[in-house]
């Protein structure tokens, strides 16, 4: 089996994959209490709602649940089923541009998703739907319980792996969602829960 080797550094000009991509961890940006302020509010606030999978021509219901965030109601389909995105609130509306800062570059959409403990994750896949713009960045901000995310290059199976603390930012650009597989694995002795706000360019919005 390829080896996994976790990188835990905080250097945004580290690039977390040995070939074909780039994907940069920035450590956390927000002080704790203020990333806990927006955990929660966005637990009470956003419109929250289970997940719906094709898998093996089955659906599937998951127990993560998602909202799917955007510039206008656009569609977002992925595993077979559509998603039409909501309006941006003022609180989401502050963390994109946060997060837009570290970038330098804007989003127009955010997929959210909830883990109620480690014993939800998300498995392996690439974020390469026709629907958004190839090669463009997707930022991810993490809120609540530190996690795992995990890469797997799609043709030789190595690993690397990030520790996401609470209120930290990963990006990946380039080549990554074409070369590589990036993953949540479930964690049994987490039992809180964690928020991800993963931004991304939407083609023709």
């Amino acid at each position: 089996m390829p080896p996994t080797e976790p990188l835990f550094g905080h250097d945004p000009r580290l690039n977390l994959l040995p070939c074909d991509g780039q994907a940069y961890y920035h450590g956390p940006l927000l002080p704790d209490a203020v990333a806990t302020r927006h955990f929660d509010a966005l637990l009470a606030s956003v419109p929250w709602q289970h997940d719906e999978l094709t898998m093996r021509g089955r659906r599937v219901v998951t127990a993560r649940q998602v909202a799917w965030i955007g510039d206008s109601r656009f569609a977002y389909t992925y595993s077979g089923v559509t998603h039409e995105a909501s309006a941006w609130t003022p609180q989401l509306l502050e963390l994109k541009a946060l997060v837009e800062q570290h970038c330098g570059v804007t989003f127009n959409a955010c997929l959210l998703n909830l883990y109620h403990s480690g014993l939800e994750g998300m498995g392996w896949h690439s974020d390469d739907e026709s629907s958004l713009v190839p090669g463009a960045p997707i930022a991810g901000l993490s809120l609540g319980a530190c996690r795992r995310f995990a890469f797997r290059h799609k043709r030789t199976g190595e690993k690397r792996e990030v520790l996401l603390e609470h209120g930290s930012l990963v990006v990946m650009a380039g080549d990554t969602q074409r070369y590589w597989q990036h993953s949540v694995p479930k964690a049994t002795r987490v039992h809180t829960a964690r928020v991800s706000l993963t931004f991304r360019t939407m083609v023709g919005e």
